[in-house]
């Protein structure tokens, strides 16, 4: 028997108390990733994430969550080869791509071909160093060609083949275009993996270490973190901020906009998050890349719009705590790269992939299979009734 108190449920017999969503609950622990909501101040293995994104690079950043140090230039150096390495993917998953519908949501395709990775790397060795090793190599190397391939495979056209004298952010804006990038488009999505890498235990990251706890392989995990990150109510959020954007036109009708939508309880897409009581530090960052572009690409009258709405929600919005998070911004700066607007969540998996596998490796460490409890609101104990005395169920 269950009540309601206070608006969370308790179970009467037992006295468990139910947080929805599991709000502030602590579910595990973890070393990989820590989050100063009030202080707008994200880490990943102590590492402030503006020094990384100053001076660090997506795969040496990988290394440090997955592995939990910083690597030594031998050990980076190994580390970017193996990746360069293990980029292509073989023709049976090329061709198990070619058979999905053109119509077909490029996150689908990714889970679908995540998925299968598992039946070409079938050994589970989970306690093999060398395993998982080679394990986080494919997962790494693999997602984004499996990404850019999908993209050209949708529009008719053979998927490029990556390029070994490429740096892994390069190839893949290369793979997508046939098209060798700017070293600083390159360089700007290669920051924008990092910000998206790693954020404690968001959905995604939950539903991976879940899947991991059973001791399934690493290939299951990043899929069933995938169709988790695959969710409106988690990625794609940059999308809708762009549709946002487009919707308000023009500065001008930042104001009015907010007004309207805060009158009629709309969210305002790309502010507000759980974690964070001030602007998301990676939002700061991102403004910061996207003027970048715009001084070498050209503007966007969009990041107007953007600014404008920022401003005009400082007011509205700063005082609840609701300030602009990491998808404010994302969704110009991949706009400027030429970057689908439907990828733009396969990108985000690109780059959480390495927080995934880091969380992957941690639960392995000390795992125990995650089995939550739940309170019991259905009906009590009941007498069989013959079919012929029902009467027609409300599912009917």
């Amino acid at each position: 028997m269950a009540q309601k108190q206070s608006g969370d449920l308790r179970h009467a017999r037992t006295g468990i108390e139910l947080r929805p969503g599991l709000d502030g609950v602590p579910a595990t622990q973890s070393a990989i990733c820590d989050i100063d909501g009030e202080q707008g101040l994200l880490t990943y293995r102590g590492y402030p994430m503006q020094d990384l994104a100053a001076n660090s690079s997506f795969l040496e950043t990988a290394f440090l969550l997955i592995w939990g140090e910083l690597p030594s230039r031998d050990q980076l150096a190994e580390f970017e080869h193996a990746v360069q390495m293990h980029r292509r993917v073989s023709f049976r998953v090329r061709d198990m791509m070619k058979c999905f519908p053109a119509s077909g949501h490029p996150m689908d395709a990714l889970q679908s071909s995540a998925a299968s990775l598992g039946l070409f790397y079938s050994r589970r060795a989970i306690d093999d160093p060398q395993y998982v090793y080679d394990a986080v190599v494919r997962l790494i190397a693999k997602i984004p060609t499996m990404v850019a391939a999908f993209q050209l495979i949708r529009k008719g056209q053979d998927p490029i083949q990556p390029r070994d004298d490429l740096a892994y952010s390069a190839n893949f804006l290369y793979m997508l275009t046939e098209r060798e990038p700017d070293p600083l488009a390159a360089r700007i999505f290669d920051r924008c993996l990092m910000l998206h890498a790693e954020h404690s235990l968001n959905a995604s990251t939950f539903s991976a270490r879940v899947t991991a706890s059973t001791l399934t392989d690493p290939y299951a995990v990043v899929a069933s973190a995938v169709g988790t990150l695959a969710g409106p109510l988690h990625g794609g959020a940059n999308e809708d901020v762009l549709a946002m954007l487009e919707e308000v036109g023009t500065a001008e009708n930042a104001g009015a906009y907010l007004d309207e939508a805060m009158a009629a309880k709309r969210k305002i897409m790309g502010f507000g998050h759980r974690e964070y009581k001030v602007k998301d530090p990676r939002a700061v960052i991102l403004q910061a890349l996207v003027e970048e572009m715009f001084a070498r690409f050209g503007h966007d009258e969009l990041y107007d719009v953007a600014v404008a709405i920022e401003r005009e929600a400082e007011s509205r919005l700063g005082p609840k705590g609701i300030y602009p998070n990491v998808d404010f911004y994302s969704g110009l700066v991949y706009r400027k790269l030429g970057i689908p607007r439907d990828l733009f969540t396969p990108v985000f998996a690109i780059a959480r992939v390495a927080g995934w596998l880091a969380h992957w490796r941690e639960q392995l460490g000390a795992n125990r299979i995650f089995r939550p409890s739940q309170i019991y609101s259905g009906s009590q104990l009941r007498a069989w009734m013959p079919i012929d005395e029902r009467v027609t169920a409300p599912a009917a």
